[in-house]
């Protein structure tokens, strides 16, 4: 009876203390520099529910928000990096906005223009190759 009951206390600790560092790691990368924006559309009026899509330049966890009614954002509790972005909505997109510098407890502002391809693949175009 006593040995049952005594693996089910060694495992729960082990579990417990398994997930302890990976709470903290997640609390670490949060920073104290923030991104604020708006996305405006070709028409340049502000756009909104767009989403943003960010990551560190690097290349590590991309992220997505989306604009308010008034086509403004903010990421906030971001460490301090270089950072990628990009915003769209209803198939059209921004440029990427690349190496975007964040300081420790930095905030910047940027704006976000979502423009028109200037050419579109014709339907059926793009193939994956024909099957022998």
């Amino acid at each position: 009876m006593k040995r049952p009951i005594f693996f089910s206390i060694i495992l729960t600790a082990l579990v417990g203390m398994a997930l302890v560092p990976a709470v903290s790691a997640n609390t670490e990368k949060q920073g104290t520099s923030v991104i604020t924006g708006v996305v405006l559309g070709p028409n340049d009026k502000p756009v909104a529910h767009a989403a943003i899509t960010y990551q560190s330049s690097s290349g590590n966890a991309a992220h997505v928000v989306h604009t308010d009614s008034r086509g403004s954002f903010t990421l906030p509790k971001l460490p301090a990096d270089n950072y990628d972005l990009r915003a769209s909505a209803n198939g059209i997109f921004s440029e990427w906005e690349k190496n975007f510098t964040l300081h420790t407890g930095q905030t910047r502002s940027i704006t976000l223009h979502l423009i028109y391809a200037k050419k579109m693949p014709k339907p059926g175009t793009l193939s994956a190759g024909k099957p022998n």
